[in-house]
């Protein structure tokens, strides 16, 4: 919901940094791995309940994150990216989020129930989105959306009440605040089933 906001005010200075990492060598798909080792490390660092370096850690995902599609996009000269490109990137993300819950469960065994709920309910939205995605390439719906003007994804991007902005809002939220963990976990994973079942709804009247 918040992510074309936050990328309209991104990424006139992400394209900026992308260009002098492209003119160093940097490659878009090192960029992502780069983003997503860092993002793993969130996984000790709330084990051990280092609320501290895990919001630093998942800034720094974020960011690596936020630089590796206009490094592409410069790159390759294709608004889209990559195909490999695209899909590293989303797989990265997906496990990336999934391993922020993993470890405040392995913080505290007490939040492995909300852990795992917020496990249940990002499966929701990761499968809605990306099946979308595979049957809107199959309709040839277009990749071009106006409400995010600083280039395309690389498959059709379908948004929600919960997308990667709140995710990381709520994320950083329980590091700052881990013991209402279960309070963000329950009320997030509602957000998240409200989300995969528009994305239906929205399925429902475009694929049919």
């Amino acid at each position: 919901m918040l992510d074309p906001l936050i990328r309209r005010i991104s990424a006139p200075a992400l394209e900026g940094l992308a260009s002098r990492l492209v003119r160093l060598g940097l490659h878009a798909n090192v960029m992502t791995l780069i983003g997503f080792g860092i993002g793993l490390s969130v996984i000790p660092a709330l084990a051990v309940q280092e609320y501290g370096f895990a919001i630093v850690a998942i800034l720094l995902n974020r960011l690596a994150d936020g630089l590796d599609g206009p490094m592409a996009r410069q790159q390759t000269g294709n608004p889209q990216g990559s195909a490999f490109g695209s899909f590293l990137d989303i797989v990265c993300d997906f496990i990336f989020y999934a391993a922020v819950p993993f470890g405040f469960a392995l913080g505290d065994l007490g939040l492995a129930l909300w852990s795992t709920l917020l496990l249940f309910a990002f499966v929701g939205t990761g499968s809605s989105f990306l099946a979308f995605a595979v049957m809107a390439s199959r309709h040839n719906l277009s990749l071009d959306n106006p409400e995010r003007p600083y280039g395309s994804k690389g498959f059709h991007y379908l948004g929600g009440l919960t997308e990667g902005s709140e995710t990381i809002g709520v994320f950083i939220a329980c590091c700052i605040w881990p013991k209402y963990f279960a309070w963000f976990a329950g009320g997030f994973a509602l957000a998240c089933l409200l989300t995969t079942l528009s994305r239906m709804y929205i399925a429902l009247n475009r694929l049919t």
